[in-house]
């Protein structure tokens, strides 16, 4: 029989098959079972039958069997259970668990670079769906959607042809901070993503709750399913968002989901805890959803969309032409937006309102708080410091009385309305007073009550930078359980996974992306190499290199990589490469033409001299190039400082640390450095001298032994380093060039 066709004769079927034979005759048996294994048996694991079963202080969701007495009932259910498993009749080169946008963006990269790829959700109706705030972008969240469009990632485009509002953020301040939003159409948002995963070639969807990992000394090889199927891969990529023991909190109301209506992945954690991966808690939380028919939007403060659009895509054109979107029932849409968007269907962008607590809000909450399970001590987790509750901006604000709300809609088939800036897990009759209590909302009714979620999460400096789990083989971890908030964030982690484990199918190295090259490198480098105890969330303040990396400048930066890698097609990249040159001609025009004694590059790098105050140029400059020619020039000094430092900083992620390097046989290296050297386990020397507690005496100390060699043969081969999932050659003069 072939090994993937018919009935499972795996080596793990039989191992079952012999577990279950210690069951026949009421034998008494001593062995320790998995909690996946006994899942269809969980209500008899907790009974009396097995009160002898005791936790493992290792995996707390493994239980320990000693000498239990199985009636023979159990016995015939147990055996059915074990011969229904079975391997899915199709090998798949990447498989993903979790449909939210770091499964979709992980999906369709692998998939759109050749690999066989299967996306497993555990309901294929929310594939890509808001469970949160229906916007992408805001603050350092923009430039990463920009990246992921620019490397030839969805979330743009989809947000482009979904939205009903777009604004740029921060023109006020200087380029390096200004950031594209949007508000989208939650709906259809989501079934846009699901339509596009679901014609996209090289991907299957499959519905199911997968049950646990399929592995074999430390490869993973597949994933198992509540209804007895397995699915074979070469690498597997784990997304799974709040509902890793997902467990949501009204109060003091507690029911196990992902998000309101969907259930939890509840035996997955003890498959990664078999697998030696570390889970911790963090929590997070969902404002109320108000009717919009309720609210008094006179006593609001208007907030429209700018125009033209700010689009998130890069290949705006591209727009025009898409065949993979349409709205039933849409009207004729004009020139202004795309044919079949959402804008085109509305007419006009929608607009969004600004309104504010009162101090009757803090009155209600802090005569309730006590009745918040995050103060009452019940939530577990952490919750996200820049995405505070509402009752938490009271306690820790405590002199302010008035906090600033936003209400926006949810979409234009919609009236439900987004409370943003009032998540709460105060008891639903609280949220009533609460909500009342604030400007336009005197007689607002809740659709749906805010809640509070906690769930597992894998502490990130458990995985490579490529964002394989170190302690084992082909899986990859993208996403919340990295313990970062967001959509975007997610995202860019779902796109790099995808791509990593695509290339780890194809034998080739793993791409991994600096601190200088992408607002992505610097939310991956931050996570592998400092870890978070805290929902992560991406600012512009966590880039050092801001100048350079900005969200206007993504394709500049990042889509000649996307086109290697085979994400983005020839032809959008020839038109990056059109606008490169073009970019470069008009700067090379105006550095040559004079305007009296001073060149026309001279007079635009003044603060108070704009392109359009410029002599008109012979041929029209496109738009784009108009902007980037500007920012060029107007900051070039400052530009020019920074790309010095880029240089710098280069020359230590260049020094690799090659795989024989035992920290706790390097002399004269403090004892924190060495523990957590030895824990993070960095590639690099330059990624070494980022982990917290390390200092650049330390880094020193490891350069003079790396420059030493191995002290033994059985140290391991001088020619080989720690490379982010895995290792590959190192040039032998890699140091001696830095020192020169």
């Amino acid at each position: 029989m072939s090994e993937l066709g018919g009935r499972d004769l795996s080596r793990r079927y039989w191992e079952r098959r012999h577990l279950a034979g210690s069951f026949r005759n009421g034998d008494p048996i001593r062995t320790s079972v998995s909690a996946q294994l006994l899942s269809p048996f969980a209500s008899v694991a907790t009974s009396r039958l097995f009160r002898r079963a005791v936790t493992s202080h290792r995996t707390p969701n493994v239980f320990h069997v000693e000498h239990v007495w199985v009636p023979t009932w159990i016995r015939r259910s147990f055996l059915i259970f074990l011969a229904s498993v079975f391997n899915y009749p199709r090998h798949y080169d990447v498989i993903v668990i979790g449909g939210g946008h770091a499964g979709v963006e992980a999906s369709l990269a692998a998939a759109r670079m050749g690999c066989e790829t299967l996306l497993l959700t555990t309901n294929c109706d929310t594939i890509g769906q808001m469970s949160c705030n229906p916007a992408v972008g805001g603050l350092a969240k923009g430039h990463l959607a920009r990246e992921i469009d620019a490397l030839g990632g969805e979330m743009g485009r989809n947000t482009d042809l979904t939205g009903i509002q777009f604004r740029m953020l921060n023109t006020k301040k200087g380029p390096s901070v200004w950031a594209p939003r949007a508000q989208c159409d939650k709906k259809a948002y989501q079934f846009r993503l699901k339509w596009v995963c679901e014609r996209q070639k090289h991907l299957d969807i499959k519905q199911g709750h997968i049950s646990a990992l399929f592995h074999e000394n430390g490869v993973v090889k597949g994933v198992d399913t509540t209804v007895g199927a397995r699915y074979l891969g070469q690498t597997v990529i784990v997304t799974t968002g709040t509902f890793l023991r997902g467990l949501m909190h009204i109060g003091e109301n507690q029911q196990s989901g992902g998000r309101a209506g969907e259930a939890a992945a509840t035996s997955l954690s003890a498959s990664l805890n078999e697998l030696g991966i570390e889970l911790g808690r963090l929590k997070t939380g969902t404002p109320p959803r108000l009717l919009r028919r309720t609210i008094d939007f006179s006593k609001t403060e208007e907030q429209p969309g700018d125009e033209p659009v700010p689009w998130f895509s890069f290949w705006k054109e591209d727009l025009w032409n898409d065949s993979m979107f349409h709205v039933e029932h849409s009207a004729p849409s004009t020139s202004q937006y795309p044919p079949g968007s959402i804008l085109a269907r509305a007419g006009a962008q929608l607009p969004c309102y600004i309104t504010a607590t009162t101090p009757r809000t803090g009155e209600i909450i802090r005569a309730n708080l006590h009745k918040s399970p995050m103060y009452s001590g019940v939530i577990e987790g952490v919750g996200p410091r820049y995405c505070p509750s509402i009752e938490d901006k009271f306690v820790r604000f405590a002199s302010k009385e008035r906090h600033q709300l936003f209400l926006e809609p949810e979409g234009i088939a919609t009236d439900e309305i987004y409370l943003n800036g009032f998540s709460t897990c105060l008891p639903f009759e609280c949220q009533i007073e609460m909500v009342r209590s604030i400007l336009g909302c005197e007689a607002a009714e809740i659709l749906r009550p805010a809640y509070a979620v906690e769930y597992d999460f894998a502490p990130p400096t458990q995985v490579h930078p490529s964002l394989e789990a170190k302690g084992c083989q082909n899986l990859f971890l993208a996403g919340q359980i990295n313990g970062t908030s967001g959509y975007e964030e997610a995202a860019a982690q779902g796109l790099m996974a995808g791509i990593n484990a695509a290339r780890r199918v194809q034998g080739k190295s793993p791409v991994v992306l600096r601190r200088d090259q992408a607002y992505i490198g610097v939310l991956i480098d931050d996570l592998v190499t400092k870890g978070t105890s805290e929902p992560y969330r991406m600012f512009t303040s966590r880039a050092e290199y801001r100048l350079v990396l900005r969200q206007d400048n993504a394709d500049m930066r990042l889509s000649e990589l996307g086109f290697e890698i085979g994400l983005l097609d020839r032809n959008r990249y020839a038109r990056v490469e059109s606008k490169r040159r073009s970019i470069a001609e008009e700067l090379e025009r105006l550095r040559r033409t004079r305007n009296g004694q001073h060149t026309l590059a001279q007079l635009l790098s003044r603060p108070d001299v704009s392109y359009g105050q410029l002599p008109a140029p012979p041929v029209p400059v496109a738009e784009e190039v108009v902007q980037q020619v500007e920012f060029d020039l107007k900051y070039s000094g400052y530009v020019t400082r920074q790309a010095d430092e880029i240089e710098k900083f280069k020359s230590m992620e260049a020094l690799p640390i090659p795989a024989w390097v035992d920290y706790s046989a390097v002399p004269s290296l403090r004892i924190e450095a060495r523990q957590k050297l030895a824990k993070t386990n960095p590639a690099t020397l330059g990624q070494a001298s980022r982990i917290s507690g390390v200092s650049p005496s330390d880094i020193s100390v490891v350069m003079v032994h790396i420059k030493r060699g191995p002290r033994s043969p059985g140290l391991g081969a001088a020619g080989t380093t720690r490379h982010p999932g895995g290792t590959e050659p190192l040039q032998s003069n890699a140091l001696d060039q830095d020192e020169d």
